[in-house]
């Protein structure tokens, strides 16, 4: 695709932006409704029926991770250039990518089986939380690749925390909002298995009392 082309898909924005938040969602109420809304979807699914059992101390509490404003939008978004983001022309999610990669995320880690899974909107407390910060979830111009970056912690509510930077792409992705979900749904999905791995491998070390000096004879 020509950059002239690539260009009349985007809507162009700086990288800092204010005024664009939360609530820069699609408008539904009035005017022309987009098309079509995209979505993350789990590959693997808990099966129906299926019962844990698990001490508060023993669950995993998915948080939504933080993003900066740019992100902060149903919008699918491009990166064209270091300091400059724009979006897709008529690309929008159902709502806020983060929130879907959180439920994505949770989904897969209790298809597992392995632990009783919350979200951290249901009021989950105690045991393990996976938080961190969304990096980058769209598409970047330059590479023509759809690209996630997630900055993930695993805390354990006491002081210990660990954390690992994990990005998956998708190449040779074309700039329109169909092609791009789908690589973007296929890049989180493997991102997921990735983080499962890395919650199992991984227990947050909690701090132990600062060590004291020896009494001096």
């Amino acid at each position: 695709m020509t950059s002239q082309g690539l260009k009349s898909r985007l809507w162009l924005l700086p990288t800092i932006v204010l005024g664009l938040g939360a609530g820069a969602c699609v408008n539904l109420g009035a005017g022309k409704a987009p098309a079509q809304l995209y979505t993350l979807s789990a590959a693997a699914h808990a099966p129906a029926g299926a019962q844990f059992t698990a001490h508060a101390a023993d669950t995993l509490v998915v948080e939504e991770p933080d993003t900066d404003r740019g992100l902060a939008t149903a919008r699918m978004a491009v990166q064209v250039g270091p300091t400059a983001i724009a979006y897709l022309k008529d690309a929008y999610w159902v709502e806020r990518p983060a929130r879907l990669l959180r439920n994505l995320l949770a989904e897969s880690l209790r298809a597992s089986g392995k632990r009783v899974v919350q979200l951290d909107e249901d009021g989950g407390v105690g045991g393990t939380r996976l938080g961190g910060r969304l990096l980058a979830i769209g598409y970047d111009a330059h590479a023509h690749a759809a690209l996630i970056r997630y900055d993930a912690t695993l805390g354990d509510g006491k002081g210990g925390i660990v954390m690992r930077r994990f990005e998956v792409s998708e190449p040779d992705v074309a700039a329109n909002g169909n092609d791009v979900a789908q690589a973007l749904n296929t890049a989180a999905n493997t991102l997921a298995t990735q983080v499962a791995q890395w919650v199992d491998a991984n227990r947050p070390v909690t701090p132990g009392p600062a060590p004291q000096s020896a009494p001096q004879p």
